[in-house]
């Protein structure tokens, strides 16, 4: 297993919006839910653009990359699967939201070229400065 890679999920901004106040989100992938589909699929960095172009090219909803802290997951369990002949991680129950540690918008450009935003507060969206990521580091 990648236990050293960050665990990546694609989102509709609005779904993870909702999610914040819940304190829990349970959307699996594009129109399924983790009810519906067992688990929440992610991905690891190198492999979103592959998972973007294939369920939201098309997609007319802003998205944003949820960047998961797999030890602030509590009771629910990631398993890597194979997919396709891709090891891909899913997780198996919901995904609090104060284990997301960060989220960046996703886009496509004209060209259909994928682009990440910079770097978001997961609790406010406000914009996470690598001085301030490196602030949180310290000991006072």
């Amino acid at each position: 297993m990648n236990d050293f890679l960050p665990l990546w999920h694609i989102a509709h901004r609005a779904d993870w919006e909702a999610a914040r106040a819940d304190g829990v989100y349970l959307h699996s992938t594009r129109g399924r839910t983790l009810g519906e589909e067992g688990f929440i699929h992610c991905s690891y960095p190198h492999q979103v653009g592959i998972v973007a172009r294939n369920l939201y090219a098309d997609d007319p909803e802003p998205l944003v990359v949820l960047e998961i802290d797999r030890d602030a997951l509590g009771a629910t369990k990631v398993r890597v699967e194979d997919v396709e002949g891709m090891s891909f991680p899913h997780l198996y129950g919901p995904l609090p939201t104060d284990a997301v540690v960060l989220l960046r918008a996703l886009a496509f450009d004209d060209q259909g070229a994928l682009m990440l935003g910079d770097a978001e507060d997961p609790r406010d969206g406000s914009l996470l400065e690598e001085t301030r990521v490196g602030d949180l580091l310290k000991d006072d």
